[in-house]
């Protein structure tokens, strides 16, 4: 734990800004990063010491440590090494929502699509379903945070009446690649392509998680397209290798959006199944946790009723 603080720490704010304002775009990410290094350091400190760090607003403090170990960290990771920031770790005072997004707070299984499909037709889908697992605990001792959807509601999705022409790109687990495959087959979709993120920690390794027989350390994301290319679509662009650091949980890689805005600049992008740290400028993004502040009225009142989310499951076979 060497990592020294660095500079910016002992500046006042309006020189920060100063600073900040005359940095190029990837000068500043780095700088962040440092920034972020050295808080984790800090706590890293504090907690080896028996001292439980808190925030207060955007300051890190220290307090009688009475929670142990918390972190949610899957067992038998190295927490230091698989935590990286995410819109989920900041204090509610430093994130805030882009200003030029479109999040609608909704079921994807009971949202009324038509008037969306109606308003617009999209160039670019994405979604990363909440597959349903074989077991109810088929992580062994990795908590899912979500509720699962069963393989016919995915098939219920209206994806192909959002779309005339245009990408698909799905997110997949292995136990799901034949489904997909012919997901695509039933919407009028060919496959085209497959991205593959390999996951990284802060240190540049790989940030192997739970496996059936191997230890996973990546995940992929099947590409189809569906009639002609869209509006001014370029080839060639990107890779289909992502690296890039593991964040919170079910956020995908900034450099996902990025490759697609490239792939297709200026189109219109809808995500399925997003959350608020999936938000981006000029995305639409469907899901019941965009806002981060619970379910959608329609979920808790089902909820309280029934004891129940619409098409929620949690591990039973399909």
């Amino acid at each position: 734990m060497g990592t020294q603080a660095p500079a910016q720490l002992s500046q006042t704010d309006e020189e920060a800004e100063r600073r900040w304002e005359s940095m190029k775009d990837n000068d500043l990410d780095a700088e962040i990063n440092a920034y972020r290094v050295s808080l984790r350091d800090a706590s890293e400190r504090l907690t080896a010491i028996g001292i439980s760090p808190e925030w207060e607003g955007d300051q890190l403090t220290a307090g009688a440590s009475d929670r142990g170990n918390d972190s949610g960290a899957a067992d038998g990771e190295d927490d230091t090494e698989a935590r990286t920031a995410s819109v989920d770790d900041l204090h509610p005072s430093e994130w805030q929502v882009p200003p030029h997004c479109v999040p609608i707070h909704a079921n994807v299984t009971t949202y009324d699509w038509q008037p969306l499909a109606q308003a617009t037709q999209f160039d670019v889908v994405m979604m990363d379903p909440p597959w349903q697992l074989a077991t109810a605990n088929p992580t062994r001792g990795v908590a899912l945070g979500y509720s699962q959807l069963t393989d016919q509601d995915i098939v219920n999705l209206p994806v192909p009446s959002l779309q005339s022409d245009g990408f698909l790109f799905v997110w997949v687990i292995n136990a799901k690649y034949k489904f997909t495959l012919d997901l695509f087959d039933r919407w009028g979709y060919k496959l085209v392509d497959e991205i593959v993120w390999v996951k990284m920690t802060v240190n540049r390794r790989m940030a192997k998680s739970h496996g059936y027989y191997l230890q996973h350390a990546k995940e992929v994301c099947l590409v189809g397209k569906k009639g002609s290319d869209p509006p001014g679509t370029k080839r060639c662009v990107g890779s289909d290798i992502i690296y890039s650091e593991r964040r919170g949980q079910s956020q995908k890689p900034e450099e996902i959006y990025q490759l697609i805005e490239e792939l297709v600049p200026n189109g219109k992008y809808l995500e399925i199944f997003g959350r608020k740290n999936n938000l981006h400028n000029y995305w639409v993004t469907v899901g019941n946790e965009v806002t981060g502040t619970g379910l959608p009225t329609e979920d808790e009142a089902a909820l309280k009723a029934n004891k129940t989310i619409p098409g929620a499951v949690y591990g039973a076979r399909n």
